[in-house]
C-alpha cells in the first residue's frame, strides 16, 4: 500500500505533466553521454512516486556556483571587470587615491599590469567600489553596467554569455519541482541585481559573499542602507555549506560547481543520504570558450582553478565530471 502523502503524490503528477511538454529531450544542447544521463536519470529517480531514491518537493534544492559554471568567467570574474571599470569615478570623488596603489596601477590602463596585482590589492579596489553608498544606489549602479559593458573578446553583454546547456538544466530542474539557488563566491548583492532576469532566480535565492549594511536615513528623513566595508560571510570553499545552512536551511541533494571554491558544496552535497547529483565542470574547449585547469594537463589559471587532485577526487567520489568539449553541442544561445 503507497504511505506516501497525497499532497506529495498529487505534486509528483503535476510535475511529470509540465516536464512532459519539454518534449523526449529536456536537455537539447547537450551530447548523449554520461554526464546528460546522469542528469536525467536523477531527475528521473528522484521525482517519480514509489521509487525508492524519491525525494520530497520541499526537499528538492538545487545548488549552483555562477561564474565558470552558469556563465564565462575568463579572462576576469565579471564583477572584479565591473570593480575596475568604476575606479575613475571614485577617484574622481576622491582624488587623493589617484597615486596610491592599485588604484594607479588600473587608471594606468595597463592589461598587464592589473593582471598581475595580488588578491590583497583587489581586496582594496573591491572594498573602495562595492562600499560607501546605498543598497539602491549600488543596484541602479550594477544594472546601468550590466546593461552596457561587453565582454572583450566576444563584444557581447555578458548577460548573453550565459551557458545555454546549464540555462537547461535549471529549467529541467525547475519544471520536475526542484528550487533553484546561486551559490557563488561573488557578491550577494551584485548577483542579485540580475539573478531574475538572466536566470530566472529572485534575489532571496542567490547566496553569495556578503558585506555588511548601516541603517541610517538620507538628506530627506527616509531610512537607507549604506554598504559598508565590513565582510560578514566569505562564500567560497567552506563558506559556501556554510552559507547554504545559513540561507537555505536544506542540505542540497544536487550541486553544480567548476574549480577548487566549490569542492566543500559538492562535498556537503554528497554526503546526505539518498539520491545524490554532484557535477564539476571543466573547461577543456580552447576554440569554443576556454581552456584552463591545471587538471589534465591544461594551463593553469588564478581564475577558476580546477586542480588534478580536484579532478581525482571528483572520479573517486562519484561525481560527474562535465567537459565542454565533450558535453556540450552548443555552449551559447547566439551559436548557429
Amino acid at each position: 500500500m503507497n504511505t506516501l502523502p497525497k499532497s506529495w503524490i498529487l505534486l509528483a503528477i503535476f510535475f511529470a505533466a509540465i516536464s512532459k511538454s519539454y518534449g523526449q529531450d529536456a536537455l537539447p544542447s547537450w551530447n548523449d553521454g554520461p554526464a546528460k544521463q546522469a542528469i536525467v536519470e536523477f531527475v528521473k529517480a528522484t521525482t517519480t512516486v514509489g521509487s525508492p531514491q524519491f525525494v520530497a518537493p520541499e526537499e528538492r534544492i538545487a545548488t549552483f556556483d555562477q561564474d565558470g559554471t552558469l556563465w564565462v568567467e575568463h579572462p576576469m570574474y565579471s564583477q572584479v571587470m565591473f570593480c575596475l571599470e568604476r575606479v575613475p569615478a571614485v577617484v574622481a570623488e576622491k582624488p587623493e587615491l589617484k597615486n596610491i596603489e592599485p588604484f594607479k596601477t588600473v587608471l594606468s590602463g595597463d592589461r598587464e599590469a592589473i593582471a598581475k596585482l595580488p588578491k590583497d590589492e583587489l581586496m582594496k579596489i573591491l572594498a573602495a567600489t562595492l562600499t560607501g553608498m546605498s543598497t539602491e544606489q549600488f543596484q541602479a549602479e550594477v544594472n546601468a553596467w550590466i546593461d552596457t559593458a561587453e565582454h572583450p573578446r566576444w563584444k557581447k553583454p555578458y548577460t548573453a554569455l550565459t551557458y545555454l546547456p546549464m540555462q537547461e538544466v535549471l529549467e529541467y530542474l525547475r519544471a520536475n519541482g526542484f528550487k533553484t539557488y546561486i551559490v557563488t563566491g561573488g557578491g550577494q548583492d551584485f548577483v542579485r541585481v540580475y539573478s531574475e532576469k538572466v536566470y530566472g532566480i529572485p534575489p532571496e535565492q542567490v547566496v553569495g559573499t556578503a558585506g555588511g549594511t548601516k541603517y541610517q536615513y538620507d538628506k530627506n528623513g527616509n531610512p537607507i542602507l549604506i554598504k559598508e566595508p565590513k565582510l560578514l560571510l566569505n562564500d567560497n570553499n567552506a563558506g559556501k555549506p556554510e552559507g547554504i545552512h545559513l540561507m537555505i536551511g536544506r542540505r542540497p541533494v544536487a550541486a553544480f560547481g567548476n574549480s577548487t571554491g566549490d569542492q566543500q558544496m559538492l562535498e556537503y552535497t554528497n554526503a546526505g543520504d539518498g539520491a545524490r547529483l554532484s557535477m564539476i565542470l571543466l573547461h577543456d574547449d580552447p576554440v569554443r570558450e576556454y581552456a584552463y585547469g591545471p587538471a589534465e594537463g591544461l594551463p593553469k589559471t588564478r581564475v577558476g582553478t580546477f586542480t588534478q587532485p580536484l579532478f581525482d577526487k571528483a572520479n573517486k567520489d562519484g561525481w560527474t565530471v562535465i567537459s565542454i568539449k565533450n558535453d556540450w553541442k552548443r555552449i551559447f544561445a547566439f551559436e548557429e
